[in-house]
């Protein structure tokens, strides 16, 4: 078969060997960046299919290749099952990734130089939420609101009067940082009043969404993105979801507005993933999600870490561990690294310290669900976590939490090698 034979490890041992290296992390370690998780086998073999090599601009029925019969039959699918999993009216399942997703919704309402109401990127918002480094910060004239100074909560009474006064063409919910539930409903309700647009990004929570675990921004919400990964368990990708009236608009500003051909294989593998998110074992999951969160929490504060809002609601767990323990978001990062513990620095809202050197780190339980485990491992998971920290310069500590790490998850087996 000439170019088309041979195995990868035989043609590319470099790019081979690095795939199995990091199939090894993914097995030994602990997961805990809220933003990932582990999809299944089925969506990763249609990933990994010739989809991936038919080009595909336009939409179904109406493409500007030939050959794309059965490239229609599955964004067709992915559509339908997406519309099912949220109450959508309208699904556009064409965005590369969740960035794309907001510049595209944003453009579907708004000329450049139009008002943009947001949450701040330190306070648990997003970079495509308006901020100055971001496309969305120099296309649009941002105003953010922030969390309250002392419970760190959203504050909507505040959110509506801020918006009464600023006017805004659009107001963004949903976050990336927020630990506790979002009222879809109140933030729709403050758009409407001012006479914005309401847009929800529901990338992080989306598949809690679809377990009923937190409110759904349907059927209140003019126009929700989500990325297909995190708690959905898709792979990366992204969707806009919206009312009926901005389905044209929405459709023209992903094509041909910004993107060409679609990615056939991600379309198709996350229409696997959306399969799976209709079955009752997903509901378990993302319920086990959250209960695993909030174990997570509590045994985090049992150890003396502080725990931004006291806890969680949702999948995620924000800790201030300058303020605990001293250490910077960074340090803690690295050193729990070391011990095969995955996170994210993170700051914290009102934090003093640099977003590349901030305050807390953020934590999610996303991937080690998907793995099994459950309230009594999230105690051990807490207790290795504090360990860390809190001798997070002593080597021989690190490598006995590393240890003990490796005899947890060898419980929890994910991807053969």
């Amino acid at each position: 078969m000439g170019f088309l034979s041979g195995s990868l490890e035989s043609f590319d041992s470099e790019i081979f060997q690095a795939i199995r290296n990091e199939t090894t992390r993914q097995n030994d370690g602990l997961e805990l960046i809220p933003s990932e998780n582990y999809v299944s086998p089925a969506v990763m073999e249609a990933l990994g299919s010739t989809l991936t090599n038919k080009y595909s601009e336009g939409y179904a029925g109406k493409r500007y290749y030939g050959g794309n019969k059965y490239i229609d039959v599955v964004e067709t699918i992915a559509i339908e099952r997406a519309k099912q999993l949220f109450g959508a009216e309208h699904v556009n399942v064409q965005p590369y990734s969740g960035s794309p997703a907001n510049l595209e919704a944003y453009s579907s309402v708004l000329n450049f130089g139009d008002k943009v109401m947001g949450l701040s990127l330190a306070h648990g918002g997003h970079l495509t939420h308006g901020h100055k480094v971001n496309f969305s910060g120099k296309a649009y004239n941002i105003v953010h609101y922030l969390v309250d100074e002392k419970t760190h909560l959203l504050d909507y009474d505040k959110i509506k009067k801020q918006a009464l006064a600023e006017k805004p063409k659009l107001i963004v919910s949903g976050f990336t940082a927020y630990p506790r539930t979002v009222d879809f409903k109140a933030f729709a309700e403050i758009a409407s009043e001012a006479g914005a647009v309401s847009m929800a990004d529901i990338s992080h929570i989306s598949g809690l969404v679809i377990g009923k675990v937190h409110p759904s921004p349907f059927p209140f919400t003019d126009i929700v993105t989500t990325t297909t990964h995190k708690t959905l368990r898709g792979v990366r990708g992204a969707m806009i979801m919206c009312k009926e009236k901005y389905a044209v608009q929405v459709d023209k500003a992903v094509f041909p507005g910004m993107q060409g051909g679609p990615h056939n294989h991600t379309t198709a593998a996350n229409a696997v993933a959306f399969k799976e998110a209709m079955t009752p074992e997903f509901a378990h999951y993302a319920a086990q999600i959250v209960k695993n969160a909030k174990a997570l929490a509590d045994e985090l504060m049992a150890q003396g870490l502080k725990v931004i809002t006291g806890g969680t609601d949702n999948h995620l767990v924000l800790v201030d561990v300058f303020s605990s323990k001293g250490i910077p978001g960074k340090d803690a990062e690295a050193a729990l690294d070391e011990a095969l513990i995955t996170c994210n620095k993170n700051q914290v809202p009102y934090d003093t310290r640099s977003p590349f050197d901030p305050s807390g780190i953020r934590l999610g339980t996303p991937a080690i669900t998907t793995r099994g485990m459950k309230e009594s491992e999230m105690k051990e998971v807490g207790r290795l976590i504090a360990k860390v920290i809190s001798n997070h310069t002593d080597a021989s500590v690190k490598e006995k939490v590393r240890q003990e790490v490796v005899a947890l998850t060898s419980k929890f087996p994910l991807y053969p090698l």
